[in-house]
């Protein structure tokens, strides 16, 4: 259902917030976006007809924490033999995905199924396909959040490696990623 003609509500307003913290804004665009917020004043109190969902906050959700654990974790390159294989073809890429064209939201759900189900398979080495994105003058919002998303905690236990694909594979409008051995039950 399309959204189109209606305004956000407070929690969406909220979680908007935090989601744009994240990402890099486009020159006057961030004025556009601060100017166009309601003002500062009490939020309308809300009356639930039954339990709240897992997506009802009943208070606003406070800022994400700058502790250094929580940062994500930095992937390690792909070892340059395997690397050197997989460009050649004599390491097959066992699946691939391609994501450019989506929005974040859209390419973030797809890309953690995509990587729980290939992980699940005991895949190894997949193609994850983002677009160079240089429309607009920028240098790709899905170019510069996938590597980051794989290093994040909804990822974690999935890739181990991600290096910039060859040309031939997409160069940097692709990523090889290297997922983790499956851990076998006893």
């Amino acid at each position: 259902m399309s959204r189109k003609g209606k305004s956000l509500t407070v929690d969406d307003r909220i979680l908007w917030g935090q989601v744009a913290k994240t990402v890099d804004a486009y020159p006057g665009r961030m004025e556009a976006l601060l100017d166009s917020q309601p003002q500062a004043g009490p939020a309308p109190e809300k009356k639930s007809a039954g339990p709240a969902g897992p997506l009802a906050p009943k208070r606003p959700m406070a800022a994400p924490s700058k502790k250094p654990g929580l940062a994500p974790r930095a992937l390690n390159p792909i070892d340059k033999p395997v690397y050197k294989k997989l460009a050649k073809g004599r390491v097959p890429l066992e699946a691939r995905i391609d994501l450019h064209g989506l929005t974040q939201s859209e390419a973030h759900d797809l890309l953690l199924g995509f990587l729980i189900r290939a992980h699940a398979r005991g895949l190894r080495h997949v193609l994850v396909i983002t677009g160079k994105g240089q429309s607009r003058g920028g240098d790709g919002v899905l170019r510069r959040s996938v590597p980051r998303w794989l290093g994040a905690a909804e990822f974690h236990g999935l890739a181990s490696g991600c290096e910039p694909a060859a040309r031939g594979h997409g160069g940097d409008g692709a990523l090889y990623v290297r997922l983790k051995k499956r851990e076998h039950g006893p």
